[in-house]
């Protein structure tokens, strides 16, 4: 069984374009066969920012995870589930919200960044501010210990491991932690019990990870310590008692090369996509279409590879043979831009081929689809209701 368990999921934005495939999934498709992992459609996070037309949401799950099906994430190696189908997202959610500070949520890079770029839509509200702390729920519901993410999204994952550190530190306490912690401390010896106070102190107060590893080299070699007490020093080392929610750790991946069809960044809002469904006739017209250097106007005109979006596609789909007769080609205008483009057309209809049968099965099954989800969401609610129990216990919420 894998030791290390992956967490990564997609808001349902409907069908998926190579700037998903190339950026997201072929990832994906990697690590289910490195790691135990959980993907997951993030229905309540479209309503942070889409409350008022949930009229969609349905029928995009449904084209998002057939997509998802039809790339090749396997069912059988990784555990695909909607949110909201396991509500003990919901219950962490809340619970994590009673003891977050309300001015973490409002530095959260993303919130204000976000504000401004859906300037049309008033998200002056409770689910937006709060949706950096529902993404942390997300991922600590399960003990997820590393999750997939771009640059962009490291902050969330820092406020995650935040959190995560507070709940630790204020529910994972056994009764007398601190007292029993003092004696185990003395109980390495004058000299290590100073270097472990200095190091504990010099994390606690300064964030320093060196201090960290080396008081955790130190417990480690420390022979006469009980494992009791090896596990209180860990947890009085880094401010908690026990650990019952576990830090994540973000899992870099590379920023998708796929560009749109103009040269920007592949997106619905540019109209510049090519969706994996999409039939071949209208694929070959896009890329017949795409524009070229504005410097070839005409056939005789000579160019450069380096100022026309087609070259973006080649370096995605091309091997150095076909970019070296690209490159010779368009400086001498021995090759037309129509010649160019053929390459890359043969190269995505290649790529897409399989992508797009896999899908006509699962249109044509649609309780295919929702017996994989069903399935899935058994087993995500399984390894969610395990963690709350834990939870629960730890807040005092066990009563009767």
């Amino acid at each position: 069984m894998y030791s290390d368990r992956v967490l990564s999921g997609m808001r349902p934005t409907g069908r998926l374009h190579l700037g998903h495939y190339h950026g997201v999934l072929k990832n994906w498709l990697r690590l289910q066969n490195e790691y135990q992992c959980l993907f997951f459609v993030a229905d309540w996070h479209a309503l942070t920012t889409h409350y008022d037309t949930p009229q969609v949401i349905d029928e995009n799950v449904r084209d998002m995870v057939i997509d998802w099906l039809a790339a090749g994430v396997d069912p059988a190696q990784a555990t695909l589930f909607v949110q909201s189908r396991v509500i003990e997202h919901a219950e962490l959610h809340l619970l994590l919200s009673m003891m977050t500070p309300l001015g973490w949520l409002e530095r959260v890079p993303t919130y204000k960044d976000q504000q401004e770029k859906l300037s049309e839509k008033d998200l002056s509200t409770y689910g937006f501010l709060g949706y950096p702390l529902l993404q942390s729920a997300d991922i600590l519901i399960y003990r997820a210990n590393l999750v997939p993410v771009g640059e962009d999204q490291v902050p969330h994952i820092e406020f995650t491991r935040e959190i995560c550190r507070r709940f630790n530190h204020l529910y994972g306490r056994e009764l007398g932690f601190e007292d029993k912690a003092r004696a185990a401390v003395k109980k390495l010896g004058t000299k290590k019990a100073r270097l472990y106070e200095e190091c504990r102190t010099a994390y606690q107060e300064k964030g320093d990870d060196e201090a960290l590893e080396s008081a955790k080299a130190l417990l480690n070699d420390a022979q006469n310590l009980s494992m009791n007490d090896r596990e209180r020093l860990y947890g009085y080392l880094e401010g908690s008692g026990k650990m019952i929610l576990a830090e994540p750790e973000s899992l870099l991946t590379a920023a998708s090369k796929m560009p749109g069809l103009d040269g920007q960044k592949m997106s619905k809002s540019y109209n510049n996509t090519i969706a994996l469904r999409e039939d071949p006739d209208t694929i070959t017209k896009k890329i017949r279409t795409m524009p070229t250097d504005p410097a070839r106007v005409r056939r005789t005109d000579p160019g450069n590879p380096s100022n026309c979006p087609v070259w973006q596609f080649h370096l995605v789909y091309s091997d150095d043979s076909v970019r070296q007769w690209v490159t010779a080609g368009c400086t001498s205008a021995g090759i037309g831009c129509i010649e160019c483009k053929q390459p890359v057309i043969d190269a995505v209809l290649a790529e897409l081929a399989p992508i797009r049968e896999r899908a006509h099965y699962y249109e044509e099954n649609p309780d295919q689809v929702r017996n994989i989800l069903a399935d899935g969401c058994e087993k995500a609610q399984e390894l969610a209701r395990d963690t709350m129990r834990d939870v629960r216990e730890a807040m005092g919420l066990t009563f009767g």
